[in-house]
């Protein structure tokens, strides 16, 4: 029997009871809440076998406290459209693959297909279903980045030039000092990162670790100790640990918490048929900014459709005009271009999407009034195989 760590006896018996009543039907017991799960530090290692792996992506709630974010009373309908989804078949490299060859290569545990607000495809594998929440990871970036816009649009944030120490005083001194909001979102600080996964002495691996000691502030006061290697707006650099200050920011811009700013702003008003939960650092603390949520197959489409339709919701601009265009857009950082905008990727075909480790995907392609959902569980954290890009392009152009 696999010894369960310290932190996980602490918390467990009480993350059970968070799975059964604090989501959605309170008589109702998430469905997956006993399927054994390995560690947070393994999830990071690639070391869980395969079905450890799927048990654990969906049930990354029992790895840490969480708070709930909150959908409203009415869902946003998905009907099912007329014109499904077919085989296909699109070349990557030397080899050509169909449907059915990247469904099984790549590890995908759900699939979502909406194409002009109706679903072309929906399909799960490795024991999830409809009611399934899946782990977001890095997709979570992109909801976070949204956040800022929203502030924006509220008057909690004057400008996106504003320093962010305007509104986070306690990085006075540090490396963010001279950090803008906009650096921020497009990951330009300055602020010296290393991202890698696996290797255990990284600073992503720090954060990690401070996350685990759950400490009150434990992520913000590792950002705060590191050096500048860059002026700020001068490099792009992919950090986890930017999104945690982003994070920080938001809550403290709008007085509560990232959960509930979430909820108020997309989750309830884009018509959410659940509730997500969002991994904490410390009990009753800040949001993970950078990952850790938890949501179904379907909402993380209606995310997408908000994304589509550019932020509005019922005719109600949730974001400033042209945010998400912006927020998708390669960003020009020291004159030249990169690819990467305001924590979303530019795709080819003026498509874009949010990703995150182990195989995530929301992909919205604007031409095609599509949206796809992508949920995987690939061996290791950080898979470059381009094979999964190609078929994203060749499902959009596939979609009738």
């Amino acid at each position: 029997m696999k010894k369960k760590s310290t932190f996980s006896n602490l918390f467990l018996t009480a993350l059970l009871m968070i799975n059964t009543v604090a989501l959605g039907d309170s008589t109702k017991k998430y469905s997956h809440a006993d399927e054994p799960i390995g560690s947070v530090r393994e999830v990071y290692d690639g070391a869980l076998y395969p079905d450890i792996a799927a048990n654990t992506f969906r049930n990354i709630d029992r790895l840490f406290p969480t708070r709930a974010v909150r959908r409203g009373n009415n869902s946003q309908p998905l009907p099912t459209s007329t014109r499904q989804l077919q085989n296909f078949t699109f070349e990557s490299g030397d080899e050509t693959y169909d449907l059915y060859d990247y469904l099984a290569t790549g590890r995908v545990s759900g699939l979502l297909v909406i194409k002009q607000g109706s679903i072309a495809f929906e399909k799960y594998f490795l024991g999830n279903d409809e009611n399934t929440r899946w782990m977001s990871m890095s997709v979570v970036k992109s909801i976070t980045a949204m956040l800022v816009g929203a502030a924006i649009k509220d008057g909690h944030i004057d400008s996106i030039d504003d320093q962010v120490t305007k509104y986070l005083p306690q990085l006075i001194g540090s490396a963010y000092e001279g950090v803008t909001v906009k650096h921020l979102l497009q990951m330009a600080s300055g602020v010296k990162w290393n991202e890698t996964y696996t290797d255990v002495s990284s600073d992503r691996r720090a954060m990690l670790e401070a996350q685990i000691s759950q400490q009150p502030g434990a992520i913000l006061a590792l950002m705060a100790s590191l050096p500048r290697v860059a002026e700020p707006g001068t490099r792009y650099n992919y950090s986890t640990g930017e999104t945690q200050v982003v994070g920080a920011l938001v809550a403290a811009v709008t007085g509560t918490t990232v959960s509930d700013y979430l909820s108020q702003k997309i989750w309830a008003k884009a018509g959410m048929e659940s509730d997500a939960t969002w991994w904490l650092e410390a009990p009753d603390g800040l949001e993970v900014g950078g990952s850790g949520l938890s949501a179904t197959l379907r909402d993380y489409g209606r995310f997408g459709l908000f994304l589509l339709n550019n932020g509005v919701v019922n005719g109600e601009s949730v974001l400033p005009e042209g945010w998400v265009t912006t927020a998708s857009t390669p960003q020009v950082i020291n004159g030249k271009a990169v690819g990467y905008g305001y924590m979303l990727w530019p795709m080819p075909n003026n498509a874009y999407a949010a990703i995150g480790i182990f195989g995530q995907f929301i992909y919205v392609r604007p031409e095609r009034e599509l949206v796809v959902v992508m949920w995987s569980a690939t061996p290791k954290p950080d898979d470059r195989s381009l094979v999964v890009y190609d078929f994203l392009d060749a499902l959009g152009d596939a979609v009738p």
